[in-house]
């Protein structure tokens, strides 16, 4: 995406906005969470606001809240690129491959927040899952994807995170 897209502030803020849409930021919060200054983070949500990429509304203090316009044409496809950069596609095609009765994935933790930290924390829910495989696959992703990778496996997952994948609602 960088060869695309020179911005780094700009990919930032489309990885925090688009892998998880209910995510929010004020300007000052952004600035802090990515350490760089208020100008240069306020110029790049202007021009994604401009562009309706953002939606923004305004708190009972007057602080402007931007969020992902999910209504914009091209929030999907955003949202698919944003998960093909950070490697969560691979995630749940290796998981899928050979887990077992997986019934959902979800990531928790920072990528869940949308942000690129470089470890991804992620839950594999269900019964009879292959734990001798979920070994070997953390290594595996980390050198596919340049992000280590931790696995959580559960029978049943009561927490929020980001659903990446739902037996019930896409299909097996």
């Amino acid at each position: 995406m960088q060869s695309l897209i020179t911005s780094k502030t700009r990919i930032k803020l489309l990885i925090k906005f688009f892998l998880n849409s209910s995510t929010q930021g004020y300007l000052r919060g952004l600035s802090k969470e990515f350490d760089e200054s208020t100008n240069g983070i306020r110029k790049e949500l202007n021009s994604l606001t401009k562009a309706g990429y953002l939606k923004v509304s305004k708190n009972n203090s007057n602080k402007k809240l931007y969020k992902a316009n999910k209504k914009h044409p091209l929030y999907d496809i955003l949202h698919q690129i944003v998960l093909k950069e950070l490697g969560l596609d691979h995630i749940v095609a290796s998981v899928l491959d050979r887990m077992g009765g997986v019934n959902r994935i979800i990531v928790i933790g920072d990528y869940a927040n949308g942000l690129d930290t470089g470890i991804i924390d992620v839950v594999v829910e269900g019964d009879a899952l292959n734990t001798d495989y979920i070994e070997t696959l953390s290594d595996k992703m980390k050198h596919k994807i340049n992000r280590s990778v931790r696995f959580l496996l559960c029978s049943k997952y009561h927490d929020v995170g980001l659903e990446l994948y739902n037996a019930t609602k896409d299909g097996e």
